[in-house]
């Protein structure tokens, strides 16, 4: 809505996931702000007539829906010389809790500073504040954040606080400075053997890889551990194997968290803004 109170022209792409007609409608408009997310940033990256377009204009370009990864935010900024600008939020904060600051000219990895009246807080699972670097449960207290789900008090009372806060759903530390980052989502969180395993750290170090295309990571059942990972992958290079990529986890990963089983698809499924569906990977696992 930022556009429509800056008076500025909008540009609804109304299937993004058609990234040749979602280019072909891009280099009809001059681009000052970008919105969008991790896989819609690496689709948009590895299409050739989008590199071609003019860059100039674009002045922001904000990241959203899920975490982007250091390698496409990097790729991002060589490319149109405009940092990804993170920012966090859900529908039941309205939708914006944290960004980051605009002036930054580097990606920081991380969803920013609360906003002005808005207060974050790291819990773990008993409700108590956890120390700064140390990952817990992201909850949230601010103006924008909603009184409760209508008419489900019971639903209302599993994620808002006696204190006001709301329950993220999302796991993430602070730093020092007061930025937070996000982890993973609590419900995707991997336990092999004790240890926790989260999804985006296996995804973001297998997105190095250059045959690699796009990757998600799920738990499933393990006799021995628990659970154990399984990668699924979209090949870059189609010479890729699953030999060769178990070799590069072996390099980049420490033992429980590389993937046990890797399965590689034509595509990943996806909601319609192009955020990847892990549990339609787990329901079919």
């Amino acid at each position: 809505l930022m556009g429509m109170q800056q008076g500025a022209q909008n540009v609804l792409i109304p299937n993004p996931r058609d990234i040749p007609g979602f280019v072909k409608e891009l280099a009809k408009y001059p681009m000052h702000i970008f919105p969008g997310l991790n896989t819609l940033f690496n689709a948009l990256l590895n299409n050739e007539e989008f590199r071609k377009l003019d860059f100039k204009p674009l002045i922001l370009t904000l990241g959203g829906g899920m975490a982007v990864q250091k390698g496409v935010a990097e790729r991002w900024k060589a490319l149109t010389g405009c940092p990804v600008s993170e920012g966090y939020g859900l529908s039941e904060t309205s939708p914006v809790a944290t960004a980051n600051k605009f002036s930054s000219s580097d990606f920081t990895g991380t969803i920013g500073l609360p906003l002005p009246s808005t207060e974050i807080a790291i819990r773990d699972d008993d409700g108590n504040n956890v120390p700064l670097g140390e990952v817990g449960e992201i909850c949230i207290r601010g103006p924008q954040v909603m009184a409760g789900y209508w008419n489900r008090p019971d639903e209302t009372a599993k994620v808002m606080t006696k204190d006001g806060f709301f329950k993220s759903g999302d796991m993430g530390f602070m730093d020092e400075r007061g930025y937070t980052k996000i982890v993973d989502r609590k419900k995707d969180m991997i336990l092999v053997s004790g240890f926790n395993v989260y999804p985006n750290e296996l995804e973001e170090v297998v997105a190095h890889h250059p045959g690699v295309l796009e990757a998600a990571a799920i738990g499933v059942p393990d006799e021995h551990s628990g659970e154990v990972p399984k990668l699924f992958v979209v090949k870059k290079d189609p010479a890729l194997t699953v030999e060769a990529l178990m070799a590069y986890c072996r390099e980049n990963l420490t033992g429980y968290k590389r993937p046990r089983y890797i399965e590689f698809r034509a595509e990943l499924p996806k909601t319609p803004v192009g955020k990847i569906l892990r549990r339609a990977l787990r329901d079919q696992s």
